[in-house]
């Protein structure tokens, strides 16, 4: 049983006048809130980069699902190959590809958009290594933009709790970026943000 000085280093901090430690604590080494989700990866899959860089093949869900209103997240084509991003719920299987099945919605890397199987929409503008492709999502339509710009195509009829999703093959390198933007949001969208239970 604890008595009332049974943390007697805050009781003399507290009452004493005696001083915390100060000594700074390195960031650096924190991981960022919203990564990859290691437990909803494809077996083939390897995360590095503290959970923001997706290589190897298959699929990766991020750890977070989209809570908010408005959300914005971004990936960066470090190497060309075969590439998805988009959006995918927690029954997306990622040993398979992403917008090949009911449950994800991908832009893919040859511009085409995907659900189902079935390509929905196609872009002429090339996607290249190096491009910053986002996304936005405000539950009703998933929208794609390159380099800032938006690529004039997106999918709608999304329903239910969906993740940012990712799939890689033939040497593809992805970045995910959930914060410090390469391009800033649109107007109303932020940061994905973590569903915290209030007590």
């Amino acid at each position: 049983m604890m008595s009332i000085f049974g943390c007697s280093g805050c009781f003399k901090r507290l009452f004493l006048g005696q001083s915390y430690n100060n000594t700074p604590v390195n960031l650096s080494n924190i991981s960022p809130a919203v990564q990859i989700d290691a437990s909803k990866i494809g077996i083939d899959i390897v995360v590095v980069k503290q959970g923001q860089r997706v290589c190897g093949s298959g699929g990766a869900l991020a750890c977070a699902p989209i809570a908010q209103d408005k959300a914005y997240f971004e990936i960066k084509v470090q190497s060309s190959g075969k590439w998805c991003v988009g959006l995918a719920t927690c029954n997306y299987n990622p040993q398979g590809e992403l917008g090949q099945c009911g449950q994800s919605w991908a832009l893919k890397d040859d511009g085409s958009v995907t659900h189902n199987g079935e390509e929905k929409h196609k872009t002429s503008i090339s996607l290249d290594e190096g491009d910053v492709i986002g996304c936005t999502y405000d539950h009703v339509e998933l929208v794609f933009y390159k380099n800032g710009s938006p690529l004039g195509i997106h999918v709608d009829g999304i329903k239910g709790t969906v993740y940012p999703a990712f799939y890689v093959d033939e040497g593809a390198i992805l970045d995910t970026i959930f914060t410090g933007f390469y391009h800033a949001p649109p107007s109303g969208f932020h940061e994905l943000m973590i569903e915290q239970d209030i007590l």
